[in-house]
């Protein structure tokens, strides 16, 4: 069963997963266009921690829990609305997954667990975390809940946390950077000098199929990347090329990037532009006998496409 099927990731999930042969249950949330791969859809409503999930479980080997609320518009009200469903909404749902009788549990959980980004080393699964906004601390609960189930009883539980992700049906700033490559804008990042990790869609979901099945995978959290840290002003360079268009990045202090951010209420979107945060994954490439199958500049590439062909319609970023 997997939670968030129809989304921006949950469509790629369930493609990786039928690939490697597993039936596909989708719990729906409200009633959309079902990816192709899907086998069978059940409808379960808002997530809580009061949720009826019986008839989604039933029968079920694995969950795949990718539901999660990331974009809350008023912050008094911020945390209470992540909470209830990223945090007692996965409560509600690990619970359940152990009175049904599943066999394994993944939840899809976020790298702003551990934090904003550190200025000397990448992110490791051993770090202790350090949620610094309500979306972390929402996701850091969630991860706590599928941990805290008595182990005797529950699934075999898997988390994995995720930096930016990209790939077709991106938003916010990647898209707003495809935006002003195609439309050979000046983009004032030039004097830019950080490090990001980030992933395709499609590493992403070859990682999750891949943990269903995998003996190291439980119990434990893992990392994910496309396995190549890039610069701000290096990945504009890269859309460019996928692009064919010229690139003119203009080499504005980032002091004055952060003012200008703060006067336009873009705070935090000029800090992720400007900001490091890099992922270790070598603990996900050694124990767990993995590796992002697909390059960096091909995944640029393929979301390329997609914004060329239907992603230039996509709502402002």
């Amino acid at each position: 069963m997997v939670t968030g099927a129809t989304g921006f990731i949950g469509r790629s999930v369930c493609h990786a997963l039928t690939r490697e042969g597993f039936m596909v249950r989708a719990a729906l949330h409200v009633d959309r266009p079902l990816p192709q791969h899907v086998a069978e859809d059940v409808m379960v409503g808002d997530i809580t921690e009061s949720t009826d999930w019986t008839r989604a479980l039933d029968g079920i080997d694995a969950v795949v829990h990718l539901a999660a609320k990331a974009h809350v518009m008023l912050a008094s009200s911020a945390f209470d609305e992540y909470n209830v469903t990223n945090a007692l909404g996965t409560k509600g749902l690990i619970r359940s997954a152990v009175k049904a009788g599943v066999g394994r549990f993944i939840y899809l959980s976020s790298i702003k667990v551990n934090g904003e980004g550190l200025a000397n080393r990448p992110y490791t699964p051993l770090d202790i975390p350090n949620p610094r906004d309500s979306y972390a601390m929402s996701k850091w609960l969630g991860e706590k809940y599928v941990m805290e189930v008595e182990a005797s009883a529950s699934p075999a539980r898997v988390i994995v946390r995720t930096p930016l992700v990209y790939g077709p049906g991106v938003r916010a700033n990647f898209l707003r950077l495809l935006r002003w490559v195609e439309g050979d804008w000046p983009i004032p990042l030039g004097a830019i000098h950080n490090s990001r990790s980030m992933t395709s869609v499609w590493n992403l979901a070859h990682l999750l199929a891949h943990v269903v099945n995998h003996s190291s995978a439980a119990g434990k959290t893992w990392l994910v990347s496309d396995g190549l840290d890039l610069s701000t002003p290096e990945l504009i360079a890269r859309i460019g090329a996928a692009m064919g268009r010229r690139v003119r990045l203009v080499p504005v202090p980032v002091a004055l990037l952060r003012l200008g951010g703060g006067l336009c209420g873009r705070a935090h979107e000029i800090a992720r532009l400007c900001n490091s945060l890099t992922v270790d994954i070598s603990e996900t490439r050694q124990q767990l006998a993995w590796s992002p199958p697909l390059s960096v500049d091909e995944g640029i590439h393929r979301t390329v496409r997609w914004y060329m062909s239907e992603g230039r319609s996509s709502g402002r970023p």
